[in-house]
Order: C-alpha cells, then sequence, then structure tokens
C-alpha cells in the first residue's frame, strides 16, 4: 500500500478519535466531582497552544482537514477548563475578565483585527508551551499523589494521536520542527498516562 494512502487514512483517523479526545477526561471530572490532581496552569497553556495554531492555520487559509482536531480540541478544553475552575472555586470576576479577553483577542485575530504577523512569531513556540502544558500536568499528579480525576484514557488517546502524526508529517513534509514537537508529545502524553496508572487515586487509598 502507498505510504501516502497509509498516512492520510491515519489522518483521518487522527480527526475522528479528536472528537472524544477530552471527553473521557470531562466524563471523569463529572463522576468524581473534584479537581483534585489537575492543574489549571497545564490546562491554559493547553488552550494557549491549541488557540495559536488553529489561529495561524485559518488566517492563512489552509485547508480546514489539515488542522480540523485543532478547533475540535479546543471546544473541548473549554468544557474542560470551566469544569476545573468550578470544582476548584475558582470561578470570579477575575477569571471571567480574562475569559472575556481571551475570546475578544481571539476574534480580533480571526478576523484580521490584529496583525496576524504576530502568529508568525508566536507559532514557533507551540512545541515549548505545549511541552510545559503535560510537564505541569505530570508535576501536579506526583505533587498531589492523586490521580483520581484524571482520565487514562484521555492520555492514551493524546499519545496515539500524537504517534499517528509523527508518520503523517514523515510521510508529507518530514518537518523536522513538527516532528520534533509531535516527538516530545508523545513522550510527555505517554509520562503523563503512566503517572497516572501508578499514582493511586483516593478510592485505592481508603
Amino acid at each position: 500500500m502507498n505510504l501516502h494512502v497509509i498516512a492520510d487514512t491515519l489522518s483521518i483517523i487522527t480527526i475522528t478519535i479528536c472528537f472524544i479526545l477530552k471527553v473521557p477526561q470531562i466524563l471523569n471530572l463529572l463522576a468524581v466531582k473534584s479537581a483534585k490532581g489537575m492543574s489549571i496552569l497545564g490546562l491554559m497553556l493547553e488552550l494557549t497552544s491549541y488557540t495559536v495554531t488553529t489561529c495561524y492555520n485559518y488566517t492563512n487559509g489552509y485547508s480546514l482537514l489539515s488542522y480540523l482536531e485543532y478547533p475540535i480540541i479546543l471546544i473541548q478544553e473549554y468544557i474542560l477548563i470551566y469544569l476545573v475552575l468550578k470544582y476548584l472555586k475558582m470561578i470570579n470576576k477575575l477569571t471571567i475578565a480574562i475569559a472575556s479577553c481571551y475570546f475578544v483577542v481571539g476574534t480580533c485575530i480571526l478576523v484580521g483585527i490584529i496583525p496576524k504577523v504576530i502568529l508568525t512569531f508566536l507559532t514557533p513556540m507551540g512545541t515549548p508551551i505545549s511541552a510545559s502544558s503535560k510537564i505541569v500536568q505530570l508535576l501536579a499528579i506526583v505533587r498531589s499523589k492523586n490521580s483520581e480525576s484524571v482520565s487514562i484514557l484521555t492520555w492514551f488517546i493524546s499519545a496515539f494521536t500524537n504517534m499517528t502524526r509523527i508518520f503523517t508529517i514523515w510521510v508529507d513534509s518530514a518537518d523536522l520542527l513538527l516532528l520534533g514537537n509531535f516527538i516530545i508529545s508523545t513522550v510527555l502524553s505517554l509520562s503523563v498516562m503512566l503517572a497516572v496508572y501508578y499514582k493511586p487515586s483516593k478510592k485505592n487509598l481508603s
């Protein structure tokens, strides 16, 4: 079978899986009604990375299929952040103001009020931001010694989709920057998954 056919198939699988990437985590939070072990800083870094990538692709007029997974994940990320803020009792005037600024700035970038050249400088930071979000989440699990609210399935899906992107990018462009990004993301996603697996939940401790 042609490598490009395999790559295209994996791209479709990746996008399809991303429809449920954060769903296990969201359902887990709703079930335990606790955000113990979740890192709000990690989620904010993730949000920044996904937002910059989405805006960059959209403003440059790239094919929607080449980045469709990002807006799909963004919607799930909004729900996840809301739930974490709710269970951490952090929904207040400050967080509402920050959220409002985020949506205003994002809209201004998408409609062209803010020059897209800014995204050219922000996009290369996607790799360290994405990596930092996973490291922060990993540290949160280790420090809290409780992984009850963290979904192992979400991190497995994250690792799997990152691995598929390594292959598709290698076939399509062999872009070293992108390959490095997804290799690092795969390793860190697997690290978080293993931390969730080996760190006992509150239920197991009792």
